[in-house]
């Protein structure tokens, strides 16, 4: 098939009230910069076709889409596996109260990041045995430049997949809120072409290649 591009966005700014958290499947809506972020990438992406817009069904991913497709008039497909790492009994604590109370189960989560889970979490090896398959389903299926609105640990997944990284390295990948990354497909050949770019950089064309 001839060259397709995966335009793979991190969700826009959320409540700045849960800075220091963790925010797994906390479902949280964009806060006004956030909605900046996606009316600025909707503006960005206003000249590139876009076969399919997809996001998960957590109202931060739901609303950014939104924003992205209204003016296109395009429908959203919300699936429910592009959604957040769950966090267990973690989800919505402060990060240094976490370290306080779950002491052991913090260092342990340090030694092994790939397959440590929270108590009634996930890991992420868990998150990708979810994301990947529907991600590959994505892939095998393209018919034109798709987008995906996902989350900061589903878009770290898909892009250690996509450079054969282990996901004991997925934290070395920066993903802003509001970041854009581009995959591009073709001849069976998924690769990466841009990483964390953020809407406010206006030297940014994504009509044109950004690497070399």
């Amino acid at each position: 098939m001839a060259l397709a591009r995966i335009y793979l966005l991190r969700h826009g700014e959320i409540d700045t009230t849960y800075r220091g958290r963790f925010v797994g499947q906390v479902d949280l809506s964009l806060s006004e910069s956030g909605k900046l972020q996606a009316r600025l990438w909707e503006r960005e992406l206003s000249e590139i076709e876009l076969n399919i817009i997809y996001c998960s069904a957590l109202e931060r991913s739901k609303v950014t889409a939104s924003i992205i497709a209204g003016a296109r008039k395009q429908n959203v497909e919300i699936i429910p596996e592009l959604r957040e790492i769950n966090l267990g009994d973690w989800e919505g604590m402060e990060i240094e109260q976490v370290k306080r109370v779950f002491a052991e189960q913090w260092r342990m989560r340090g030694m092994e990041i790939g397959n440590y889970r929270p108590p009634n979490g996930e890991s992420f090896s868990d998150l990708a045995s979810r994301v990947l398959p529907v991600f590959q389903s994505m892939v095998d299926n393209l018919k034109g430049n798709i987008l995906i609105v996902g989350h900061s640990g589903v878009n770290r997944v898909i892009l250690c997949h996509a450079l054969g990284m282990p996901l004991t390295n997925l934290f070395n990948i920066c993903q802003d809120y509001g970041c854009m990354n581009i995959l591009e497909f073709s001849v069976g050949c998924l690769r990466l072409k841009a990483m964390n770019i953020l809407p406010s950089v206006r030297t940014c064309k994504l009509t044109t290649a950004v690497c070399r």
